[in-house]
């Protein structure tokens, strides 16, 4: 199955750790979402806002045993339509957290996450985006 990873999921060695075998990434991006990071990331849905990350094959039983983890269990899976940078549009499968339950601060998370997404490559003015999250996080200790 197609899997959108936005997070520190988006790491193929993080998912090698977890069992799962990733395949076929291709970075990609969901319009109309936009990143918010609590004590984890999640999208929520936004008119004109766009979050990138990067889409990979996994094994749909080792989808769900991933997310049967007490730290992401409350991420729901939802249906989107994710544009690759070949301009592929791809239907895949993104686990959210509903917008209720994206509470806490994780600066080291946002930290973590923003080298990733610069890693990745992903556009700077999305990266800042990153960047200021990891700011205010630390703000709120």
């Amino acid at each position: 199955m197609e899997v959108f990873f936005y997070g520190l999921f988006m790491d193929g060695n993080i998912l090698r750790k977890n069992g799962i075998r990733p395949s076929n990434p291709r970075k990609g991006h969901l319009d109309d979402y936009a990143l918010k990071i609590g004590n984890r990331a999640s999208l929520i849905p936004c008119k004109n806002e766009r979050s990138y990350g990067i889409v990979m094959s996994i094994d749909k039983d080792a989808v769900h045993n991933l997310y049967a983890e007490a730290s992401v269990a409350d991420y729901i899976p939802e249906e989107v339509n994710i544009v690759t940078n070949t301009n592929e549009s791809i239907a895949a499968i993104c686990y959210n957290l509903p917008a209720e339950s994206l509470t806490g601060a994780n600066e080291l998370y946002a930290i973590s996450l923003y080298q990733l997404a610069k890693k990745e490559g992903f556009p700077e003015d999305y990266l800042e985006k990153i960047k200021k999250m990891a700011k205010t996080t630390s703000n709120k200790k």
